[in-house]
């Protein structure tokens, strides 16, 4: 198994060299993040983690949904990534953290919701990072895994085959969202989005 200190680097390495033309290779994204994070159905005042935020085109319509009230933090541990956020001006919409997820610099069960978008085929451990998100999320608050398109088109485009090991697979992700501290609440897998919505465990 990869070192977390390995798959850091592989991970910044990764995302640190595509960062500057990440908007353009996935130039129509935006309504599908927006329909996503709808269906988080979080309220004025509340507040919301973006982990993995990326480029943060989660930033506005997660801004968009808590108000000027709520907290929106994008927290993502490649600095290239928060520099293209900065340069597209989604500083504006949150705070932008460089963070990795296994270790936020978060106090437990100050949030009401966690968006995180492709991050699951990232988590070094995915366990102890999902239980990570759960500790800084208040019990009762939300997790939504999302990808702007389903398993098969996502495997399709990068020339995989699925597996019976993808965690994002319904029989193996409710287990581990289980053992993470969290109850996977809603299941969706369809060819133009996959979202995983559960709820904190109290």
């Amino acid at each position: 198994m990869r070192g977390m200190s390995d798959n850091h680097t592989h991970v910044q390495e990764f995302f640190g060299s595509r960062a500057a033309g990440w908007e353009s290779r996935f130039p129509d994204d935006g309504p599908v993040y927006a329909a996503a994070i709808a269906e988080l159905g979080l309220r004025a005042g509340d507040r919301v983690l973006d982990a993995g935020c990326g480029t943060g085109r989660a930033l506005p319509p997660l801004r968009a949904a808590v108000g000027p009230s709520g907290v929106v933090i994008g927290a993502d541990l490649t600095p290239e990534m928060l520099r293209t956020a900065r340069e597209a001006g989604r500083d504006r919409d949150g705070l932008l953290l460089l963070s990795d997820v296994a270790a936020l610099p978060l106090r437990p069960d100050s949030l009401d919701a966690v968006f995180a978008a492709g991050l699951i085929a990232h988590l070094a451990q995915p366990v102890e990072n999902l239980r990570e998100l759960a500790r800084v999320v208040r019990p009762g608050g939300l997790l939504a895994l999302f990808h702007p398109i389903g398993r098969a088109a996502l495997a399709a485009r990068h020339g995989r085959q699925l597996t019976a090991e993808d965690l994002r697979a319904e029989a193996n992700l409710g287990p581990l969202l289980s053992r993470s501290g969290w109850r996977m609440t809603s299941y969706a897998d369809e060819d133009d989005r996959f979202l995983a919505l559960a709820v904190r465990e109290g």
